[in-house]
């Protein structure tokens, strides 16, 4: 029996007869794929199709190595044929590095031989047995990160020795087990000790990713209190043909997020701020590129492709160090520049809006202190940005921000509200446009005076900011006791329901017992008449745009008005949706 398990396994090395199939890793803020993790099966039906059993298999056999690099080859070839976005996270045992037979670098020379970049691979550290060179390890990893890898540990709170091992590596992405997931949402010791993860991480410069999400329910807890990746049984099981794309419905309408949706949109692009830096192919000799830089004076960075495709940038203090040292030189002139490449550099494709390069840049900012980043056309090469320039156009949107928002909630104004809906409109995207309406509000701040009343319009902001939390969502302050949503996601209506019912729970805590008691208040109208007046209620009304149909924001508010004074007419907390637009364009045409 011995012997077939071992002509099988060597069977299945020799004809590299495995399948690979791979799980999204999911981004929480962004609803979206940040990556997949590669998982390999043995040959369906056999004895060695577990990867638990083969892995056995060939550690026994000192095997572990082969198969290993093996699972890489296969991971890496068929994640660039099926051009999956985001990044690609690789398992490896930190066994291996203990072998006789381990020979460092085999991974990058498969990358730079196929043309992909080692910054979009996470080498996940698997740890099934107890870790004892820590040191060794470092060293592996110190080297892995300075070849373009990022680490990511797996199982944190499952092995050996979790949390030293994730204090003496330092990994880029650490991910909770299982365990601590599975019915997280009623358990509040596990509830404590992810929060304490999440805690250590933000100290480690770390970032947490949730591992074996299978209900909706342990979802919308890790996305409550912001962590910021998982992976799970819930959006996907591994598949040799995975998803590339998250529906909507797998997330809630309810967010907790720090990012704000709300900043007066730039119309400007990464492409925008491109300045063109001839570059040099990766081949090129140190040498060459030291003449490179002593021709331009001012230089102080030059993008190193390897096919047209950027890995990252050759710095001028790189060369004057290895010149300076002694013999450098002689013994490092003829050599190729790859060693000495910087490619912890952030690649930006270039119609990426500013404000999303900025968030990405940020990071790399405290970090590295870096001046400039590449930007690409569909992974190509086409020149640089300044980060300094890049920080100049944000500068001047916090500042108009700032400018237009309004004093009371810091809600965008009315100037970025025309702004970001003359945006929509020119890109041709259908938005709902909701104009939402406090009624009775007069009466209410009469009663019981300016402070109380500011309350409430601070209330009615608070609650659209907890329920409008998708990142193309748009909340604005028109003024007084008038808000405006524009609302991109297909689940519109259900949010502004959601508005009504929360604003309808909340607002009863405003009055005093008495008045509520009676149903509200007495107090003077418009006219000066006394009147009672019903508890406050908010009146929504809806227009849901193809693009067509507006030109500019003038358009868009002479419908909204139109739908708020028909949701006015309703009585209560109301929403009236003005679906006949189409056809009162016509008539409007016939007539002109």
């Amino acid at each position: 029996m011995q012997n077939l398990t071992t002509i099988s396994l060597d069977s299945i090395i020799q004809n590299k007869n495995l399948s690979v199939v791979f799980q999204p890793i999911i981004e929480n803020a962004e609803r979206s794929i940040f990556g997949y993790e590669a998982l390999i099966r043995g040959p369906l039906g056999g004895t060695l199709h577990s990867p638990v059993a083969l892995f056995a298999e060939a550690k026994q056999q000192g095997r572990l190595v082969e198969l290993e690099f093996l699972c890489r080859e296969l991971s890496i070839l068929q994640f660039k044929k099926l051009d999956l976005p985001g990044k690609l996270f690789l398992n490896a045992s930190p066994e291996t590095l203990f072998q006789p037979n381990f020979k460092s670098g085999q991974t990058l020379k498969l990358l730079e031989k196929i043309g992909f970049p080692p910054s979009r691979v996470v080498i996940e550290l698997t740890e099934h047995s107890p870790l004892e060179n820590y040191e060794l390890v470092r060293d592996a990893l110190k080297h892995y990160k300075e070849m373009g890898f990022e680490i990511a540990m797996d199982d944190l709170g499952s092995g050996y020795s979790g949390l030293r091992m994730w204090y003496e590596l330092r990994p880029d992405f650490v991910k909770i087990d299982r365990h601590f997931m599975c019915d997280i949402d009623n358990d509040k010791v596990k509830q404590q000790f992810v929060r304490s993860i999440k805690n250590i991480a933000q100290e480690l410069d770390c970032k947490v990713i949730a591992e074996g999400i299978e209900t909706v329910d342990e979802f919308q807890f890790i996305e409550k209190i912001g962590l910021p990746f998982c992976q799970g049984y819930y959006f996907s099981h591994p598949e040799p043909l995975p998803i590339q794309k998250v529906e909507n419905h797998f997330f809630s309408d309810r967010r907790v997020t720090k990012r704000s949706k709300n900043r007066l949109i730039s119309s400007k692009k990464v492409g925008d701020l491109l300045q063109y830096i001839d570059a040099i192919n990766v081949s090129t000799s140190v040498e060459t590129c030291a003449d490179l830089f002593k021709q331009a004076p001012d230089l102080d960075s030059i993008p190193v492709l390897d096919n047209n495709i950027p890995i990252g940038l050759i710095r001028r203090n790189s060369l004057t160090n290895l010149f300076f040292s002694k013999y450098g030189r002689e013994l490092s002139g003829k050599n190729k520049i790859t060693s000495l490449v910087d490619r912890h550099v952030l690649i930006l494709e270039n119609n990426l809006p500013i404000e999303q390069a900025s968030m990405l840049i940020s990071d790399q900012v405290r970090s590295k202190k870096a001046l400039e980043f590449i930007i690409v056309s569909n992974g190509e090469y086409q020149g640089v940005g300044s980060i300094i320039d890049l920080l100049k156009e944000i500068t001047n949107l916090q500042i108009d921000n700032a400018r237009y928002a309004n004093p009371l909630t810091l809600l965008p104004g009315n100037v970025p509200i025309s702004k970001r809906l003359d945006l929509r409109i020119k890109e041709q995207i259908p938005v709902a446009v909701c104009y939402i309406d406090l009624d009775h509000f007069k009466p209410y701040n009469d009663y019981y005076g300016y402070e109380k009343g500011d309350q409430i319009i601070l209330g009615v902001a608070d609650i659209l900011r907890e329920v409008i939390t998708d990142r193309d969502d748009f909340i604005g302050h028109i003024g007084g006791d008038d808000f405006i949503l524009i609302l991109s996601s297909d689940s519109w209506q259900k949010k502004c329901q959601k508005i009504l019912n929360k604003f309808a729970n909340w607002v009863r805590d405003r009055y005093q017992p008495e008045d509520l008691l009676k149903g509200g208040i007495l107090g003077e109208d418009r006219e000066g008449n006394k009147q009672f007046h019903p508890l406050l209620s908010l009146s929504i009304g809806c227009v849901s745009l193809p693009p067509p149909i507006c030109k500019t924001h003038h358009d868009v508010a002479v419908l909204t008005t139109y739908a708020k004074s028909m949701a006015k007419k309703m009585k209560g907390n109301s929403l009236f949706v003005y679906n006949d637009i189409a056809t009162d364009n016509q008539r409007r045409d016939k007539a002109s």
